[in-house]
Order: C-alpha cells, then sequence, then structure tokens
C-alpha cells in the first residue's frame, strides 16, 4: 500500500496558507504522519497525526481542530451561550460534524435534547475513527444526527410549534467558503431567529479575529444587528488557529439578555471544564481599545 500524500504537506509539513482568510501570514504543523487523504463530495479532507498537536482535521486546506487545543474552542463556542441562556433544554448545532460541540453541550444537565445537522457525513465517520475523544458524544442519548445543509435544515424549520423551537443554536461552521457560504449570510440569521425560542441565543464562528481581517467581522456584526436586537462578539485563544485567536458572534432574541454574563454558574467548573470559566465568560467579550471602537 503506498504511503499518503497530499499537496499542503511538503518536506514533512502541514503549511496553512490563505491570502483570503490570512493575509500576508500562514501557520505550520510538522507532520508525523498522514492518516487519511480525499475528497468527500462536499469538500477535501485531510487528517494527519502532527509531532506536538496530536491528531488534526483539515478541511479545504484549513485546521479545523487539533487534539491539543480543540477544547479551548469547542468550550467557549458552547458554554458562552448555554451558561448564558436562564435554562436551555433544546439545543441544535450546526455544523460540528467532529462532536466536540455536543460533547460539552451534553454535559449541562437542563439540555434535554442536542441536534445535530453536518452535511458531509464523511467528516462524522473520521472523527470517531481518529478523534475519538472527540466523537464519544454521538454515543449519548440526548444527541440526535441529521445528515442534511444546515440552511435547508432551518428553512423546514420555519413553521415550527413555539414548544419545537430551540433555547440555543450554535453555527459551528467551517470558513465562508464552500459548503459553509450561506451560513455568514442575514438570510441565514433570519432562519435561526425564527427558529429560537423567545429567549433564545445563538452563537456562530465568525471565521476572524480583531487580528485579521476586522472590517470583516464588523460586517458580520453589522448582519447579525439588522435581525437580533442584542449582538456581542466574543474570542477565545488557540495557537492552531491563525494568529492564535477566533472570534464568537453572540446573539440574543430577548434584549433583556445580556449574552456576555452567565446566568447560571455550574458547581462542577474546575471539574467539568478546562478552558471556560464564569470569570473569562465576561472576560472574553471585552476587547482592546482599538478594536472596540472599531467594532462597536
Amino acid at each position: 500500500m503506498s504511503e499518503l500524500t497530499h499537496p499542503l504537506i511538503v518536506d514533512g509539513w502541514f503549511r496553512e496558507i490563505s491570502d483570503e482568510y490570512f493575509p500576508g501570514q500562514s501557520f505550520a504543523l510538522k507532520v508525523e504522519e498522514i492518516l487519511y487523504a480525499s475528497k468527500s463530495e462536499f469538500q477535501d479532507i485531510l487528517v494527519f497525526k502532527s509531532t506536538n498537536f496530536g491528531n488534526v482535521l483539515v478541511l479545504d486546506g484549513i485546521i479545523q481542530v487539533t487534539e491539543r487545543d480543540e477544547f479551548a474552542y469547542q468550550e467557549m463556542i458552547s458554554h458562552v451561550p448555554l451558561f448564558a441562556h436562564p435554562n436551555p433544554k433544546k439545543v441544535l448545532v450546526i455544523g460540528g460534524g467532529d462532536g466536540g460541540v455536543l460533547r460539552e453541550v451534553v454535559k449541562h444537565e437542563c439540555v434535554e435534547s442536542a441536534t445535530l445537522v453536518e452535511i458531509d457525513d464523511m467528516v462524522i465517520q473520521l472523527s470517531k475513527k481518529f478523534l475519538p475523544n472527540m466523537a464519544k458524544s454521538y454515543e449519548n442519548e440526548k444527541v440526535r444526527v441529521v445528515l442534511q445543509d444546515g440552511f435547508k435544515y432551518l428553512k423546514d424549520c420555519e413553521n415550527l410549534r413555539d414548544d419545537e423551537k430551540y433555547d440555543v443554536i450554535i453555527t459551528d461552521s467551517s470558513d465562508p467558503d464552500g459548503p459553509a457560504e450561506a451560513f455568514f449570510q442575514i438570510d441565514y440569521f433570519r432562519l435561526l431567529n425564527n427558529a429560537l425560542t423567545k429567549d433564545g441565543i445563538v452563537i456562530s464562528m465568525a471565521s476572524e479575529n480583531i487580528w485579521l481581517n476586522l472590517s470583516n467581522l464588523k460586517k458580520l456584526k453589522n448582519v447579525c444587528e439588522k435581525v437580533f436586537p442584542v449582538v456581542k462578539s466574543c474570542y477565545c485563544t488557540i495557537p492552531s488557529y491563525t494568529s492564535g485567536q477566533i472570534s464568537l458572534m453572540v446573539c440574543s432574541k430577548n434584549k433583556e439578555i445580556d449574552v456576555s454574563k452567565p446566568n447560571r454558574v455550574s458547581e462542577r467548573e474546575t471539574e467539568l471544564f478546562k478552558y471556560y470559566n464564569h470569570k473569562i465568560h465576561s472576560a472574553s467579550f471585552v476587547l482592546p481599545t482599538w478594536a472596540d471602537k472599531e467594532l462597536n
């Protein structure tokens, strides 16, 4: 059997280069072994074992998760909206086929159901094989998986009864290219708003941070503000994302809910979470002066 190869791995290094998303800079990881390299129906998929970051999942040339630091992103995109909400029972996750967000969502005892909508089943199957600590969430009895385009799923939710709607919706998409492009448009956020309960909260991976394309982050915030009365941006630090940071856009349907403050605090915080805590929840919304002026 011939050894696997991939055009983005040269001389034993994976290089993440994108003039669109990371202009003028790049990120590299040393590769120990290529575990999988192929194209699914929707995207190019690469999985490799790195020398220092564990197994790495790459979609269309962009790192999605590494075993070393994935918990930072998974915890913040999950627990910020879940703890900001007074009593989340029904959760919808769009994207996130690696299972990391689901793993965090089901840690909340108040959550009764967690529905994952993922377009690419190959991501799920590869994560079960190569990212078992994340994909173990698929075994939880609260979890339901729907293999479908997230935008279409939300379109089908337009006529949901109030008791069928979601308390929290988490958009854990890849960057706004290919199958994830629709997740950054105003029509998508209108569908999100419609699928939420009256106190509903949505959080979306913003694909940007203040050090990369701040103007694009502001455009996304402006889009959200046309739909939701409360829109705030927070961030988490994560070394395997280019420039070491990723922004998250948090929106509330209820103007009285301050998403930057947790409504609840877990008594098992230090036991359950490695990155998230109630102090970092609020602190993650505090931006440097120059970025705050531009964004807010």
